[in-house]
C-alpha cells in the first residue's frame, strides 16, 4: 500500500472582519499569540481571541477608509528557534495581502510571540507600521545576536506593554525600542501601569490606543496628542509613556 504523503502546512488569511470594503486602501494583518516551540498546529479558535475583539474595533473604525482587516492563521504554534515560522508566516500574509488588494499600505499587529512575529516581519516593503503588543522577546544573550531592529527604519513602530507582565518581560521591549529608536524617530512605547501580559484591565484604553495609531499610520489621520507626543520625545521619556486610564474617551476625531 502506497504511503500518503504528507501535505503541506500553509498559512493563511482568516476571513476579513467585519464587512469587507468595496474597495481596499489599506489592510491590518493580526498576528496572535504562540510559543516559543511547537510543530503543533494553533487552535483555530483559542489562538486568534487575543487578537479577534481588536480586529474588529478596527473593522468598523477603518470601514469608511476602506481598511481590511484579516488574522493570520500560523502553520505552527511555535516560533522555533532560527525557523523563526511565525515571521515567516507574517511576511507570508503581508505578500498575500498585496496579491490581493495591491499597493496598499499594511500594518502588522501582534500579541505576545505574534508581537515578535510583527516587529520581525515589519521590514516587508508593503509595511508601513507596527503594533506590537505585550510582544515576546528573547533573553538578551552575549553569544547570541540581539533581536533585530534594522528592518522598522521607515516604519511607524508602537510597542505596548503592561508593567506587571510576568510572562513577557516588559523590560526587554524597552531595551529593544531603545535600540529602534536610535535608527527610527518613528518609535513610541506605552507603559500600562499595574496591567499583566493579557493587558484586560485597561483593555478598552488598549484598543483604543491601538486604533488611534493604526488610523493615523495607515490613513493619515492626525494621531492623539498622547502619541504625537510620545513620537516626539527623546529617550527614555517616549518609550515609557503611561497609558492614562481613560485613553480614548475623549479624543478628537
Amino acid at each position: 500500500m502506497a504511503h500518503q504523503a504528507t501535505p503541506v502546512r500553509r498559512a493563511r488569511l482568516g476571513r476579513a472582519l467585519g464587512p469587507e470594503p468595496t474597495a481596499v486602501s489599506g489592510v491590518v494583518l493580526l498576528l496572535p499569540g504562540g510559543d516559543e516551540e511547537s510543530a503543533r498546529r494553533p487552535s483555530p479558535v483559542l489562538a486568534t481571541a487575543s487578537v479577534r475583539a481588536l480586529g474588529r474595533r478596527l473593522a468598523r473604525a477603518g470601514r469608511e477608509e476602506g481598511l481590511a482587516t484579516h488574522v493570520v492563521h500560523y502553520r505552527y504554534r511555535g516560533w522555533n528557534g532560527s525557523e523563526a515560522h511565525l515571521a515567516q508566516d507574517a511576511s507570508w500574509a503581508a505578500d498575500e495581502a498585496v496579491r490581493r488588494y495591491g499597493d496598499v499600505p499594511v500594518c502588522l499587529a501582534g500579541f505576545g510571540m505574534g508581537g515578535r512575529a510583527a516587529l520581525r516581519a515589519g521590514g516587508h516593503e508593503a509595511v508601513n507600521s507596527v503594533l506590537a503588543m505585550a510582544p515576546w522577546l528573547p533573553e538578551e544573550d552575549v553569544a547570541a545576536s540581539p533581536e533585530p531592529v534594522k528592518q522598522l527604519a521607515g516604519r511607524r513602530v508602537l510597542i505596548v506593554h503592561g508593567t506587571n507582565d510576568e510572562r513577557t518581560d516588559p523590560e526587554l521591549s524597552f531595551r529593544l525600542a531603545a535600540r529602534a529608536k536610535k535608527a527610527n524617530r518613528d518609535v513610541c512605547r506605552f507603559e500600562v501601569h499595574s496591567d499583566g501580559h493579557g493587558l484586560h484591565q485597561y483593555r478598552s484604553e488598549v484598543h483604543a490606543l491601538a486604533e488611534d495609531f493604526v488610523m493615523g499610520a495607515l490613513f493619515g489621520r492626525s494621531f492623539s496628542r498622547p502619541v504625537e507626543d510620545a513620537l516626539a520625545a527623546p529617550p527614555p521619556l517616549g518609550l515609557r509613556m503611561p497609558l492614562a486610564a481613560g485613553f480614548g474617551k475623549s479624543l478628537r476625531r
